[in-house]
């Protein structure tokens, strides 16, 4: 195909995952862990490769692609051109796959970031190195429509779990804080 990077593998009753990272090795990780929680994988390089692949680049020769059933679009947020950021924004725009869930991937843990991912839609947030339980908790998740179930092992980043270990870092800092002062 002329889609660069493109690499998939096939059956008919398996979920099909769009995995987008301009990095190989974070490529073929969360395409290994997909294919071993037995999902169909498509990966791309880029944002503007995925729109290419769904269909939306409005580039006609693309178009028969769009007719794949994707189940669920897991990207990296730091992309040189099309971020992640931007990618879920075009895909929430679109009638035809707005109602895909997609996952945002990042190796840095910034508050903000996170919150305006799940603000502009994003079905979920992860840390990088991704793990095994990362994505069977995500199959699960597409599987039951939806319903997320937090388990306090997995690298799934919650808002409420981000103000509790807020609030937990900020008293501990103030202790220390507090402790250096009367040392003084």
């Amino acid at each position: 195909m002329a889609l660069g990077d493109l690499s998939s593998s096939s059956s008919t009753s398996e979920l099909h995952v769009l995995a987008v990272d301009d990095s190989i090795v974070d490529r073929k990780v969360i395409e290994r862990l997909l294919r071993i929680s037995a999902c169909k994988v498509t990966t791309v390089e880029s944002g503007t490769r995925a729109l290419q692949y769904l269909g939306l680049d409005g580039d006609k020769g693309s178009s028969g692609l769009k007719d794949l059933k994707v189940n669920l679009i897991v990207t990296d947020y730091s992309m040189p051109g099309l971020t992640g950021y931007e990618l879920l924004k075009k895909i929430k725009e679109s009638s035809a796959f707005r109602e895909i869930p997609v996952v945002i991937m990042s190796s840095e843990n910034i508050q903000p970031r996170i919150e305006q991912c799940m603000t502009e839609g994003a079905e979920d947030f992860l840390l990088k190195p991704v793990k095994l339980a990362d994505v069977k908790r995500l199959k699960e998740l597409i599987m039951r429509g939806g319903e997320a179930e937090q388990e306090k092992t997995s690298n799934l980043i919650s808002p409420k779990r981000i103000l509790q270990n807020n609030i937990f870092f900020f008293i501990i800092f103030f202790i220390i804080t507090i402790t250096i002062i009367f040392i003084v």
